[in-house]
């Protein structure tokens, strides 16, 4: 579904690792990303049954979320409305209208029209015009959208599945578990008693610090991982702010959460990420690093 910003990789002491006695690692795709599991304490019939749960959640939720094909997403932007919207949509909404206060309007998912101006050679100003999640209309009942709005939750989508996996894998009864869709979540302790350790890593792979995990997710965001149209990154700035860094990464209790802040605080300097951080006192910044010159 996202082939977006994501440059983390998890280190030889995780996945990479030897797998232990009554351990599953299992590597793959779902939610049009790459996904790795590792499952403590399983037996084959057991991991054989949360992956099955697995694969079916993601694709529910890419029936939910996805802008490459038919979803409840789609729908939305193509009508402008949605009515009786599922729950998933409506909390990751709730999530994204916090986060969009919290940095002052930086985290918005309306930019969808400037993404397809820029990645088409579109009207650029007048995909301006329709940008602000304020003007996002959401209720129980009915998501109704602005004239001329559009969504992305790329933003903010792949760490809520991350979450609703970790919440499948605790109903199997797995404590120690690890996550990888890009957004790292980490269940428990490593098998050896430790947390577990991620490696952030910049867009050329290079490894630039270490995360320590314990029921804790990891997001990291580069705006210039990816590209749209005549060199733009895809992280953008709602009223045009440019990229600050290089490379963010942020850790937090949900994935969903830690990949919203991630993303925003490419687009923020330090002050604005303290302030931000100052609502969510459970998040912490990683790594905020190197002076993108990039243009949003």
């Amino acid at each position: 579904m996202m082939n977006r910003r994501r440059f983390m990789a998890i280190t030889a002491a995780v996945l990479a690792a030897p797998v232990q006695a009554a351990e599953t690692v299992w590597n793959g795709t779902g939610f049009g990303a790459s996904l790795g599991l590792r499952l403590v304490g399983a037996t084959t019939a057991q991991s054989a049954h949360a992956l099955r749960r697995v694969k079916a959640e993601l694709s529910r939720l890419d029936a939910i979320f996805s802008l490459h094909r038919d979803s409840a997403l789609t729908r939305l932007n193509r009508d402008g409305r949605l009515t009786f919207p599922q729950d998933d949509l409506l909390q990751v909404l709730h999530l994204s209208a916090a986060v969009h206060r919290a940095t002052g309007g930086v985290f918005d998912p309306t930019v969808q029209p400037l993404y397809r101006a820029l990645a088409g050679g579109g009207d650029i100003s007048a995909a301006r015009s329709v940008i602000g999640f304020g003007r996002v209309q959401v209720s129980a009942s009915e998501i109704r959208l602005d004239r001329g709005q559009a969504l992305t939750l790329n933003g903010i989508a792949q760490g809520w599945a991350a979450d609703r996996i970790a919440v499948i894998l605790r109903s199997e009864g797995f404590d120690r578990a690890l996550i990888d869709m890009g957004e790292i979540a980490a269940l428990g302790q490593h098998p050896d008693g430790r947390a577990w350790t991620a490696a952030i890593t910049d867009p050329e792979g290079r490894r630039i610090d270490l995360a320590a995990l314990t029921d804790r997710a990891l997001s990291t965001s580069s705006p210039m991982g990816t590209m749209i149209g005549a060199g733009h990154p895809h992280i953008l700035g709602p009223q045009g702010e440019t990229a600050r860094w290089t490379t963010v990464s942020v850790s937090a209790p949900q994935a969903a959460l830690a990949d919203a802040l991630s993303t925003a605080f490419c687009l923020l300097d330090r002050a604005g990420i303290e302030s931000t951080l100052a609502r969510f006192p459970d998040s912490r910044l990683e790594v905020a690093c190197g002076n993108s010159t990039s243009q949003g």
